[in-house]
């Protein structure tokens, strides 16, 4: 009895010595998490996710089944966090983080954004707990790529595409915020207080196409307010030629290229005679 009593301690020791090394090793991560943050329109999106490897598995079809609802990843679900309203796709999506679900397809995939942040794996997903569905068009890449990989591809001021590649597949959906009427509503704003932002709210009208001759009358008062600065007046020359007084536009390029030369700035440079080139066309 003794012995048995003696074996049973000594067997308890070890274990313990080998749980307490257990937990103390650190191994790295089969799947990694990572997030990715964009600046995007007034605020972010940012996503997080594991990336599995191929590791030479066939992945779509087998790996990953076609028709069946997949985490988008490894470990947890996808999660997707959107820092204002947008819309996708044409649907309208609410600020706020969501799990991303897909069901891949040979040739359409449906993307699912579900409010339910807390199950693991799609284990549990319940399909009355989506925000929305859409679908997208998988495309065949002509190279394979190891571990699964969301990234943000093409993008405008209030436009962005976001993209998911793995093994030779790439998916993805474009994201829209409507953010013009409220860069308006804060410019108008703007302009009643002492300090007023004439670059900026010229700037976002012309790249906009927006009320031309007010862009013209805020890059008039940019350039009297700094007027050293070759980059306002480069952008009240860009201003002139887009409303097509050509010569107003020359003149400008060319007094934004002599303070550009003389600040040592050969970018501007370039770019007045680039303009100015244009116009004399």
């Amino acid at each position: 009895m003794n012995l048995k009593r003696g074996l049973a301690s000594t067997f308890l020791a070890v274990a313990l010595t080998v749980s307490s090394y257990a937990q103390d090793l650190k191994l790295p991560a089969p799947s990694p998490t990572q997030t990715i943050n964009q600046d995007f329109a007034l605020s972010n999106i940012s996503i997080n996710y594991s990336r599995p490897g191929m590791k030479g598995r066939t992945i779509f079809g087998d790996l990953v089944p076609y028709g069946q609802v997949w985490r988008t990843g490894a470990n947890s679900p996808t999660k997707i966090k959107f820092g204002e309203d947008v819309s996708i796709e044409g649907k309208a999506v609410p600020a706020g983080e969501y799990a991303l679900y897909t069901i891949p397809g040979q040739s359409e995939w449906t993307f699912i954004l579900s409010k339910n942040l807390k199950l693991w794996g799609s284990m549990g997903y319940n399909q009355a707990d989506d925000l929305l569905r859409f679908t997208a068009k998988p495309q065949t890449l002509p190279f394979s790529v190891e571990n699964f990989t969301i990234l943000f591809g093409s993008q405008t001021a209030n436009t962005v595409d976001v993209q998911l590649l793995w093994a030779n597949v790439a998916v993805g959906f474009n994201v829209k915020a409507d953010i013009d009427n409220k860069i308006r509503a804060n410019i108008d704003a703007a302009m009643q207080g002492e300090k007023k932002p004439y670059f900026q709210a010229a700037s976002y009208y012309y790249e906009k196409g927006l009320d031309i001759n007010k862009a013209l009358t805020w890059a008039n008062e940019a350039v009297k307010a700094q007027p050293d600065a070759y980059w306002v007046e480069h952008l009240k020359a860009k201003i002139q030629l887009k409303k097509g007084d050509k010569k107003a536009a020359i003149a400008s390029a060319e007094s934004s290229m002599k303070k550009a030369e003389a600040q040592k700035n050969p970018d501007y440079v370039a770019l007045n005679k680039k303009l100015i080139a244009e116009a004399n066309r």
